[in-house]
């Protein structure tokens, strides 16, 4: 059941996060008012790692969803309690972007790796997703200068 949850979980991120970053260019406002929802993948990633040690898996499952809610953790700390406009400016805040997008390229490798050794298939569609994902992601970030 683990794996199935795990590749799930994974999928509902992948798409929220796609789905943000293709309205992010044009209705910034509408990620600024329902953004938050995304961090609510917090609450199945903690269940997942009890799922883990039940099902008696391997720990990787439970390192890799500790990452995932440390990525969590970093974009509402960024985002909603001190509001550090890092994507904008990368040069002032590289100190939070930095982890920020190591916590992101991380979470996402597991998301990809992990379904991938269970089944084929599900590693090609998220790794798809996350190609998908980078595409539209740089695409909705603004020109750097300079």
């Amino acid at each position: 059941m683990l794996e199935v949850f795990f590749f799930v979980l994974g999928l509902i991120n992948s798409l929220f996060l796609i789905f943000i970053f293709l309205i992010r260019k044009n209705r910034l406002d509408i990620v600024q008012r329902f953004g938050w929802t995304y961090l609510l993948l917090a609450v199945p990633a903690v269940y997942g790692v009890f799922l883990t040690v039940q099902e008696g898996k391997s720990v990787r499952y439970a390192i890799f969803l500790g990452i995932f809610q440390a990525f969590l953790l970093l974009e509402w700390l960024l985002d909603h309690v001190s509001k550090i406009n890092f994507r904008e400016d990368f040069k002032k805040y590289w100190q939070w972007a930095v982890p920020y997008l190591a916590l992101y390229y991380a979470t996402n490798y597991g998301f990809v790796v992990m379904p991938w050794k269970t089944h084929l298939a599900w590693g090609l569609i998220m790794l798809g997703l996350f190609i998908i994902q980078i595409i539209a992601n740089l695409r909705s970030h603004p020109k750097m200068r300079g």
